[in-house]
């Protein structure tokens, strides 16, 4: 009983700690670019979230995304983008978790199906996949139906944003997948990584 709840304790520390990652990808790790009265961002804050996913599993790793992300919005000039990043954040970990254990079983070595840098990069691909769809699609439906802005104003900003948003996927696929087969040695040797 006691093993479980140090595991329970540790995950929760370790999804604390990811959220704290994603807002400074998000807060202090990028470039804003203006979009009429809106911004969009090249930034390293779904580096973190999908690595979390990683590490915690899709539930633990995109609430990590979800909370850093969207307490990052609040507290800069995205504050009107938050509910959309929470959803969309938490997804991502979902589907990045989901690929990453429970169709590759990153974490069981006799179950493994693909050596672990490729299961490692596709998953991270599938979280960030969804997201470069449906970051723009949502974000039009968001800012055009709950924010009002005019469907000319949206599309052009949806543009913009998708390209952001397939930029800042690549780099969170590459960085993700280096970081988690950096760490994870280190973090098995040490019996700090969870148990999925």
């Amino acid at each position: 009983m006691k093993s479980k709840h140090m595991q329970s304790l540790r995950k929760l520390t370790m999804a604390a700690l990811f959220a704290g990652l994603c807002y400074i990808g998000f807060t202090y790790c990028k470039i804003d670019i203006p979009v009429g009265t809106e911004k969009t961002a090249f930034h390293l804050g779904n580096v973190f979230c999908v690595l979390a996913a990683l590490f915690l599993g899709g539930f633990w790793g995109g609430l990590s995304g979800a909370v850093g992300m969207t307490i990052a919005d609040l507290t800069t000039a995205y504050v009107t983008s938050a509910p959309k990043t929470f959803v969309l954040k938490l997804c991502i970990g979902l589907i990045t978790g989901l690929v990453a254990h429970k169709v590759f079983h990153i974490s069981r070595e006799q179950e493994r199906k693909l050596p672990l840098p490729v299961a490692a990069v596709i998953s991270c691909a599938c979280g960030m996949a969804f997201n470069v769809v449906a970051d723009p699609v949502v974000g039009y439906f968001y800012k055009t139906y709950v924010l009002g802005v005019p469907q000319k104003a949206a599309t052009i900003w949806v543009k913009i944003g998708a390209m952001t948003t397939s930029v800042n996927a690549v780099v969170a696929v590459i960085a993700a997948s280096i970081f988690y087969l950096a760490l994870r040695p280190a973090l098995k040797r040490s019996n700090l990584l969870p148990h999925i």
